[in-house]
């Protein structure tokens, strides 16, 4: 089967015009496989898996876009390639025209514009974003800053320029945020409510929220900080920010935060800020320790799951308590393990996470790490543990498809099925595999139907096992709301009708995973 390519020498489009001109490729008749990314390193190795990684495009630099088509013939290869050369010149030309409604070409004129306005969202390549969120920051603005590849050192000067004026930087690399009730960025729709979150976790302050709302208990704000905010150079800026200006708002009952475990001298800072404030504070630092949390007067949560349910327990919410509630639902799962496990050949003994949510990753290995099963991953914070080539599965893995790595040059995985649909393929033709575990995350900005497409390749898949005389379970957790432009249910039915093992949480898919194979 012929595969030809095209270099295009230092010549960039957004990853989503990339996204929809690979889409339209391997839509085309007599086309079998076609990718179109920038040449970095880890798109190399995504598409040496996949069987395009030609000699030439070996050869191309980070900065050269390729497109590469597999195809039926040569001729059908050659009119993929000119499609795609086409549609791509045709974004080019049309980018930013068919409107005739006035769009500001700068900050400065978008806040005069509207001098309303009090927050702008950035996100534009990495190099220039750190000059739009100044020039942001200079108008009066608070920034959710999206935009990742920010140099560290703009990010800490950005940050300290904010504070000075009272004004939040949410970012870099800030995915997530819920103001006023106005989901921003990657975000669910979550009612109002006595909470209040601050994050340094997009998918953990997504997962917490959905889990509040599922309970009943609403958002009064949900600030995302960035993933960096929380390291010693940066200090916890916009992390103190954010509990100060929830401490002070008195709709806000109780607080949640999340993040990785940070420094013990940041650790200090926030603790100390929570300490000023007589409200209950639930504090998720995956995989810390939670003595100091204690110490302070906080309450500790080992998992975002634990989490969401203590917060809505000091908030008010009158079901079970939180330990009763993942207690039972433990007891449950691991009777549906037995019955799972029965289901398997001999030689089924691997599982593979296939994360689209960094957050939810971590959480998984905190689980994985309770329950003795050892897992490789490309996040694991254990260097024992690090998986070695993130695009090549080995023993026990999970990989956060999310991390920068894989995001250089293509759309987030919240976007973009392509990469996990290669990946499930992959996973599902190993005979060692046993289960493989999806996160599905819902909500704006995510993709508009991702069962849609994860389910016809699941199927594909699972049937694929069936023919060589396996049993593949797909475990998966659906992190939304039923509001979510995506209703929760229609993701939830749909992917249960190839088979897969839907449960209410991404930590309840660790533990059903994690029993399988221990």
């Amino acid at each position: 089967m012929p595969t030809k390519y095209r270099i295009k020498l230092s010549e960039y489009h957004d990853s989503v015009t990339l996204m929809e001109t690979a889409r339209k490729l391997t839509q085309l008749p007599g086309v079998s496989d076609a990718a179109v990314v920038m040449a970095t390193e880890a798109n190399k190795s995504i598409l040496q898996e996949a069987g395009l990684l030609l000699p030439e495009i070996k050869k191309a630099a980070a900065n050269d876009l390729v497109i590469v088509v597999q195809a039926e013939s040569d001729t059908a290869a050659d009119q993929a390639l000119v499609v795609a050369e086409t549609h791509l010149s045709r974004r080019s030309e049309t980018t930013g025209a068919g409107s005739t409604l006035f769009q500001p070409r700068t900050i400065r004129g978008a806040a005069q514009s509207n001098p309303a306005a009090n927050l702008a969202v950035i996100s534009v390549a990495g190099q220039y974003a750190s000059a739009e969120a100044r020039e942001a920051l200079r108008n009066g603005l608070h920034v959710l800053l999206f935009s990742d590849n920010v140099p560290l050192a703009d990010e800490i000067a950005l940050k300290k320029y904010a504070v000075d004026r009272g004004l939040l930087l949410m970012g870099a690399d800030c995915g997530t945020a819920v103001i006023n009730g106005v989901a921003l960025g990657f975000a669910n729709v979550i009612p109002r409510g006595p909470v209040g979150i601050v994050a340094a976790a997009g998918t953990g302050l997504q997962e917490a929220s959905t889990l509040l709302a599922k309970m009943g208990i609403g958002l009064t704000q949900g600030i995302g900080t960035g993933g960096r905010d929380m390291k010693e150079e940066v200090g916890g800026m916009m992390m103190l920010a954010g509990i100060q200006a929830l401490q002070a708002d008195p709709e806000t009952q109780a607080l949640l935060l999340i993040s990785k475990p940070p420094s013990p001298t940041v650790t200090g800072r926030v603790l100390a800020q929570v300490q000023q404030s007589n409200k209950p504070t639930v504090i998720c630092f995956l995989g810390g320790d939670p003595t100091p949390i204690n110490e302070a007067g906080a309450i500790p949560a080992r998992t975002l799951q634990e989490a969401a349910y203590l917060a809505a327990e000091v908030a008010g919410y009158e079901g079970p308590a939180a330990d009763e509630m993942i207690e039972r639902e433990t007891a449950d799962l691991r009777a549906q393990a037995v019955k799972l496990k029965a289901q398997l050949k001999p030689g089924q003994k691997y599982l593979r996470g296939l994360f689209s949510g960094g957050t939810l990753a971590a959480e998984a290995l905190v689980i994985w790490e309770e329950m003795a099963v050892n897992v490789l991953s490309n996040v694991a914070v254990d260097p024992r543990l690090k998986l070695a080539n993130a695009t090549h599965s080995q023993a026990h893995c999970a990989v956060d498809l999310g991390e920068d790595e894989f995001t250089v040059g293509r759309p987030h995985p919240m976007i973009d099925n392509d990469l996990r649909l290669r990946r499930l393929r992959q996973e599902a033709d190993d005979p060692a595999v046993a289960v493989i575990i999806l996160d599905v995350v819902l909500g704006y900005g995510a993709h508009p139907n991702p069962a849609s497409e994860l389910g016809p390749a699941i199927r594909a898949a699972r049937q694929r096992a069936a023919a060589a005389g396996r049993e593949l379970v797909v475990v998966a957790s659906v992190t939304g709301t039923e509001e979510d432009p995506q209703p929760l249910s229609r993701q939830v039915q749909t992917l249960e009708e190839v088979g897969v093992v839907v449960v209410p949480c991404n930590a309840a898919a660790a533990r059903l995973s994690g029993f399988m194979v221990g």
